[in-house]
């Protein structure tokens, strides 16, 4: 662990890393999520340089990795330097509020004054400067009240692929008070919304104390609280591993946002100032690498490229790519499953794993 220079020791994170990212097959797969890719090519996987970014404001072993039990030793062979106790393991997938209940719990017990960042691991952000001051702006607003925050990211197009905040016009403050929280929308109501100018794409990254967040699961989700209340007397000691693999599985499979930020009133968001990138499909990523003269992106690969743009192209390091005559393709080489596809057609990766799946069995999964 390096000396933490001044750091506030109330600050926490809970860095969520368990998804499996199945619009990034084949390379993101059940055994190894793309959070534990360097999807960019830069020599450092997302997870690592996530937990770098955070540790710019919050003390190294402050930052708990929230993550399936599968995951366990990636997460400690990818960040060698954290120990057990920042590692919260789910025994089942149960969705976001359940583990952020769990972890807000084990935070409280050890540090009542705690305030805390929840972040995806898998995110791209370029200015880590700004997200800084951003976190900051909202542990100070956090800290003195009874407040659930949220980073909201200002919207470039109609996405359809987010949801979105709605916060009060009328404030000239920089953190607004949430009227309310959007579903996905169709493309005219995502572009009616841009009309309107006060929403914001809902990134997932939140940020309270644990008092207020515990206090909202408390009376917004009674039943989900006292499963995991329960457990208080054991939670930090050797004991916490029985008790939540016998009582994890009952909980309720609820994301945090319906749990407990579409129900309450005391949410606010602060528009964020850093650029964004989830890195949710092909297309993100293509936006996010240096497409040189010819309009592709090229990860790992050596490519001949002839007559060909708008391609997305990844495989192992130093494999010869050649590509010719074919335009705004997903074309990625991974051991033994070769993806050839329109990236209009991205969102369909889902589902179409699935049904690879269904034909060669779930080894490719």
């Amino acid at each position: 662990m390096g000396v933490t220079k001044n750091m506030n020791k109330n600050n926490y994170a809970i860095l969520m890393a368990g998804g499996v990212g199945s619009r990034f097959w084949p390379v993101s797969t059940q055994e190894f999520p793309k959070q534990f890719h360097d999807m960019l090519g830069t020599g450092e996987t997302l997870i690592q340089k996530t937990f770098s970014r955070l540790s710019k404001i919050i003390p190294e072993e402050n930052i708990f990795i929230l993550t399936n039990e599968r995951y366990n030793d990636l997460v400690f062979k990818q960040l060698p330097n954290i120990t057990k106790r920042q590692v919260v393991l789910e025994p089942a997938m149960r969705n976001t509020a359940p583990c952020i209940l769990f972890a807000a719990l084990k935070i409280q017990k050890e540090n009542p004054n705690a305030v805390m960042i929840v972040a995806p691991s898998d995110h791209w952000i370029e200015d880590e400067a700004a997200f800084t001051e951003n976190v900051q702006q909202a542990f100070d607003f956090c800290a003195t009240k009874n407040a659930l925050m949220t980073l909201g990211i200002k919207p470039t197009f109609p996405n359809t692929g987010y949801g979105y905040i709605e916060y009060n016009k009328s404030s000239n403050k920089e953190i607004k008070s949430v009227n309310q929280f959007r579903e996905k929308p169709d493309y005219e109501t995502a572009k009616s919304f841009l009309e309107q100018g006060n929403f914001l794409w809902n990134a997932g990254i939140f940020m309270w104390s644990a008092k207020s967040v515990v206090e909202a699961f408390k009376s917004n989700q009674p039943e989900l609280y006292s499963l995991f209340e329960k457990g208080m007397t054991v939670y930090n000691t050797d004991f916490e591993d029985d008790f939540i693999r016998d009582n994890y599985g009952k909980a309720e499979n609820i994301s945090v946002d319906y749990a407990i930020m579409e129900k309450s009133d005391n949410v606010f968001v602060l528009p964020a100032t850093f650029d964004w990138n989830d890195l949710g499909t092909w297309g993100s990523l293509y936006d996010k690498i240096d497409q040189g003269k010819g309009g592709n992106a090229v990860v790992n690969a050596s490519t001949f490229i002839k007559d060909a743009s708008g391609n997305m192209i990844r495989s192992k390091k130093g494999k010869v790519v050649v590509v010719e005559g074919l335009n705004d393709y997903i074309i990625v080489d991974k051991d033994e499953v070769l993806l050839i596809f329109p990236k209009e057609k991205e969102q369909d990766i889902k589902t179409l794993r699935q049904r690879v799946s269904e034909k060669f069995g779930n080894k490719y999964l």
